[in-house]
């Protein structure tokens, strides 16, 4: 099974739960409606790569993410994500009304910071993706419209969540195509103070 650092721990998750249209911005960019029920979907183990591929049957876009994982029921470590996505291929899909795992739920279309163990959640956790050093997405828990705990709540719901497992809580505006040779770089900071900063080369 593939794993995620947390701390100096190596997790194997089960699963990954991903949030769609939680960020205002990112549906208007890609022309969606502001959903009235939480969107939820979930990616496999086999998701969870190291490496950013720029291809996979089609061009994939990137989606940077703040990410959780939970133990015992709860949030116990954060870090930030890559979801990846086959843009054409879910257009199509949701243009028929059929479900996106062949768009978001491939091998290698989830990839992830290291994670760094917390004892709650900070209002003031915030992220950035930079791509050949220029800032392209920004994103923090207040212009989420579902917040971190509320979405494991929705989870929770009707899905059990294994020690491990990982929650992405969407993505904010300023997605776009993943180019082969592409620098990408992920920070994590918390009231200004630098928590994480990951870094892949697109190949």
């Amino acid at each position: 099974m593939n794993t995620v650092a947390v701390g100096n721990r190596v997790v194997k998750p089960s699963k990954v739960v991903c949030v769609g249209r939680n960020y205002v911005e990112h549906i208007e960019e890609l022309n969606n409606e502001i959903p009235d029920d939480m969107v939820l979907f979930v990616k496999p183990n086999s998701a969870i790569a190291h490496e950013l591929k720029s291809f996979h049957h089609e061009a994939i876009h990137y989606e940077a993410e703040l990410c959780f994982v939970v133990e015992g029921g709860t949030f116990v470590a954060v870090g930030v994500g890559l979801d990846l996505t086959k843009r054409g291929l879910q257009s199509k899909l949701k243009g028929k009304g059929l479900p996106w795992e062949r768009a978001k739920s491939f091998d290698g279309s989830a990839l992830m910071s290291e994670f760094i163990p917390i004892q709650g959640i900070s209002d003031k956790l915030s992220f950035e993706l930079f791509i050949n050093d220029a800032p392209i997405q920004s994103g923090n828990i207040g212009l989420m419209m579902n917040k971190p705990l509320q979405i494991l709540s929705e989870i929770q719901t009707f899905m059990s969540m294994e020690d491990g497992d990982i929650v992405m809580t969407g993505t904010p505006k300023g997605v776009g195509i993943v180019n082969a040779g592409d620098e990408f770089k992920v920070t994590l900071s918390d009231n200004g103070s630098s928590l994480i900063k990951a870094c892949w080369r697109a190949l």
